[in-house]
C-alpha cells in the first residue's frame, strides 16, 4: 500500500479523535513515520471525546473522566471534593472533549517521534 494511501486511511479512520488543525500539522510527521511504524499506528486506540463527555456528564463528579485521561491527581481531587461542589464538574463538561483530543495528540506524537 502506498504511503499516501496509508496516511489517508489513518486520517479518515481517526479524524474524530483529534482537532482538524492538529492533524493537518501532524500529517507530514505521520507520513514520515508510516514506513517504520505502520503496524503500531494502525493498531493504536484513541480515547473517544464524545464518550468521555458522556462519562463526564454521568459520573464526572466522581473524577472518572480525569482518571480515564490519566490525570490521577485531578481525579482524586475531583472525587474528594465531589467535583468541586459541582462547579468543576460543570466546567469539565465544556473542557473534556478538548482535553481528550489533546491526550490523543500527545499519544500519537509519542509514537511518531
Amino acid at each position: 500500500m502506498k504511503d499516501s494511501t496509508k496516511l489517508d486511511q489513518f486520517l479518515i479512520t481517526n479524524s474524530k479523535y483529534f482537532e482538524a488543525r492538529d492533524l493537518n500539522l501532524l500529517a507530514p510527521s505521520i507520513e514520515r513515520a508510516i514506513d517504520q511504524k505502520w503496524p503500531i499506528l494502525r493498531s493504536m486506540t484513541f480515547k473517544d471525546p464524545t464518550m468521555l463527555l458522556v462519562i463526564s456528564v454521568v459520573v464526572g463528579s466522581l473524577g472518572i473522566d480525569r482518571f480515564l485521561l490519566g490525570q490521577s491527581l485531578y481525579g482524586v481531587l475531583k472525587l474528594i471534593t465531589l467535583g468541586g461542589c459541582g462547579i468543576w464538574t460543570i466546567v469539565d463538561w465544556f473542557l473534556i472533549m478538548g482535553l481528550t483530543k489533546e491526550k490523543n495528540k500527545q499519544d500519537l506524537i509519542a509514537v511518531i517521534n
